[in-house]
């Protein structure tokens, strides 16, 4: 049996990434058409604060995105905190929604979180094949500075 299931700080603590992704849910709920859905996209992108030009860095660049996309994370007080921007107003928004989600948290939170939010608002199956791949590099990304950060922690 699994620890973190019955550990109820673990419980709340995602709670708090569910609580968020199921706001974003509720956000597209009341959008049905498409054109509704991509202008809230493009609206979340254009809310996020730019990423300081210092971040904007090849190093910085997520590989496999059609756009550039730039994602600073930055690990302090056991939590890493991320920081994006892109090119692209569309994919600004999409990474807007994983950095609201996802920031501030541990990496262990990161890397046992479920991004179901993505399929509920349809994201999926109305991205262009090249943006579901930018979308999932962008994930992939995040899990990896994550990663990194608790074998760093333990290290």
């Amino acid at each position: 049996m699994d620890r973190k299931q019955n550990c109820p700080i673990h419980h709340k603590i995602m709670s708090k990434i569910n609580d968020i992704q199921d706001e974003i849910i509720e956000e597209f709920e009341g959008l049905t058409d498409w054109m509704d859905r991509y202008a809230y996209i493009i609206e979340m992108g254009n809310a996020m604060p730019p990423l300081d030009e210092r971040y904007k860095t090849p190093d910085n660049i997520i590989d496999g995105c059609q756009s550039r996309v730039w994602l600073q994370a930055d690990y302090s007080d056991g939590v890493i905190h991320f920081q994006a921007d892109s090119d692209a107003i569309i994919v600004k928004g999409i990474i807007s929604m994983l950095v609201r989600t996802l920031s501030g948290r541990t990496p262990e939170e990161i890397l046992d979180a479920e991004l179901y939010f993505i399929e509920k608002i349809g994201l999926h199956e109305h991205l262009s094949p090249t943006r579901s791949n930018g979308l999932l590099a962008m994930i992939k990304q995040i899990r990896a500075y994550a990663f990194a950060f608790k074998m760093k922690g333990e290290g």
